[in-house]
């Protein structure tokens, strides 16, 4: 199942996330992953979630970054939760592209749920984007 946070930037987005992350690892029975750009997280999180940078895997589009998250889930089948922080700095800020990419990670991650935050006013996202708001 998958999440958006949506916002302008310095709305609070990574604030929301990191509370859910916190929650979820204390409250899950399975691993938690937070995948971001930068290491901006590293001491904002518990230390019993596993951290990713995407930078160090040279992740710059969406399509890398599907084959990533696909990799990822299908190397754990204990991940019962994914943060993904800034979408649009891993991926650009193409849209439709965005969308294609949430339906691809939605048809693989059934029984995972896995949150983005998404730096953009709700107005300026399609439909195939929008349908993941919560």
């Amino acid at each position: 199942m998958i999440k958006l946070i949506t916002g302008k930037k310095g709305s609070g987005k990574t604030k929301i996330l990191v509370d859910m992350i916190k929650h979820a690892a204390e409250n899950t029975n399975g691993n938690v992953v937070c995948i971001e750009k930068s290491m901006q997280l590293t001491y904002d999180i518990p230390y019993s979630v596993r951290l990713v940078d995407v930078d160090g895997y040279k992740i710059d589009s969406f399509d890398k970054f599907y084959g990533f998250i696909a990799g990822t889930v299908a190397s754990n089948y204990d991940i019962k939760e994914v943060f993904v922080d800034g979408i649009l700095k891993i991926g650009g800020r193409n849209y439709d592209e965005l969308a294609q990419l949430l339906d691809k990670v939605n048809d693989i991650t059934k029984d995972i749920e896995v949150v983005f935050t998404v730096s953009e006013d709700n107005e300026n996202l399609p439909e195939g984007v929008k349908k993941y708001m919560a």
